[in-house]
């Protein structure tokens, strides 16, 4: 989520500093590998994360969204299109906590209200 943050508000040139971001922030090689599939799985399908976000964000424009909130959520919109292995329940759940972390009380319930549609839509 922060590295997908930092592509957001710095562009894809970060993706050359990718590699030193996850060493310095995990030691074990297996996350840091997971971690950087899903930053570069998100950010090649970031057209189709975000179509979904704006899809089911009724009364708010995609524009308008927090950098954290919009990280959260294209990470987390990521996993339940692409990730069938984790399953949705652990997905939002996790988003949930990223934004009860990160961002502000209001964002885990918004995360909570977004990814439900998403994931209502991507099983019909």
């Amino acid at each position: 989520m922060q590295a997908l943050y930092q592509l957001d508000v710095q562009g894809s040139e970060v993706f050359d500093f990718l590699g030193q971001f996850f060493a310095e922030t995990e030691a074990d090689p297996t996350v840091r590998k997971q971690a950087s599939d899903w930053t570069r799985g998100t950010w090649d399908n970031i057209k189709q994360c975000d179509e979904r976000i704006t899809a089911s964000t009724i009364k708010w424009q995609f524009k308008r969204l927090s950098p954290v909130d919009k990280s959260i959520l294209r990470l987390s919109v990521y996993q339940l299109k692409f990730c069938p292995d984790i399953p949705p329940k652990v997905v939002i759940n996790e988003a949930i906590e990223l934004a009860k972390k990160y961002s502000t009380d209001k964002s885990p319930a918004f995360v909570n209200g977004v990814l439900d549609a998403v994931l209502k839509k991507l099983n019909a």
